[in-house]
């Protein structure tokens, strides 16, 4: 089979006419039924034209190949289905924290010296500099949440009921920093919520006010895990 009759049988599958041919790829009409007649061999719209009638270009100028077009061929227009979408958000640097600088953020405020590095997240606070990041230790926030996945954590944001905070719990005069659910169970006799840290692993205990002193140190915003392969 030559270069025209490769031509002719794409562009009647295609269902197009020679002139639309001709103008999909701005090219003259009388130089395309040169390029289909056999008058003439060569062209540099050949490449176009393959891509237009949605054809292999190897297989159209040199007849090698199949006539379906590879997947890296097909033209621009083809709409194609996706389960993602490019995030269109610039990324802002934080410091990522120990748990005990994370506790210094509700006492007296954490001087910003010697964090243990630096992360990023496409989150924005009204307040950016009382955002950090925390790795998470241990596995009371499991399966959700496993050791070594990273936290965004806002710590000027209110706590309500459902949310995920970072706190310090304070027993006996030890002040420890912990990552639990925020749940309120009711108000004392001084008009002050009740509230349970609650873990998602059953199997670690829930905290609870009446019981220990806590202080909510900021609200998880975000989660970033790393994927081992």
């Amino acid at each position: 089979m030559e270069l025209k009759d490769r031509l002719k049988q794409s562009r009647k599958r295609a269902g197009k006419t020679q002139a639309e041919v001709a103008e999909a790829v701005k090219m003259s009409q009388p130089a395309y039924q040169a390029l289909e007649s056999g008058r003439n061999q060569k062209s540099s719209f050949l490449p176009m034209i393959a891509s237009f009638l949605n054809v292999d270009v190897l297989w159209l100028t040199t007849g090698n190949g199949t006539e379906d077009t590879k997947p890296s061929d097909k033209p621009d227009n083809i709409q194609l289905e996706s389960n993602v979408s490019i995030l269109d958000a610039p990324l802002q640097a934080i410091p990522l924290l120990d748990y005990v600088q994370a506790g210094l953020f509700h006492e007296v405020g954490y001087d910003g010296l010697n964090p243990l590095g630096t992360s990023w997240t496409t989150y924005k606070s009204a307040r950016p500099e009382c955002v950090f990041s925390l790795k998470v230790e241990g596995s009371s926030m499991s399966p959700e949440f496993q050791p070594g996945d990273e936290i965004v954590v806002d710590g000027s944001l209110e706590a309500k009921p459902g949310a995920l905070v970072i706190a310090q719990e304070i027993k006996h005069g030890e002040a420890r920093t912990t990552f639990k659910k925020y749940r309120v169970i009711g108000i004392n006799e001084f008009g002050v919520d009740i509230i349970e840290l609650v873990p998602l692993n059953p199997d670690f205990p829930t905290l609870n006010s009446n019981q220990i002193d806590i202080s909510i140190i900021g609200v998880v915003v975000a989660h970033n895990r790393k994927f081992k392969y």
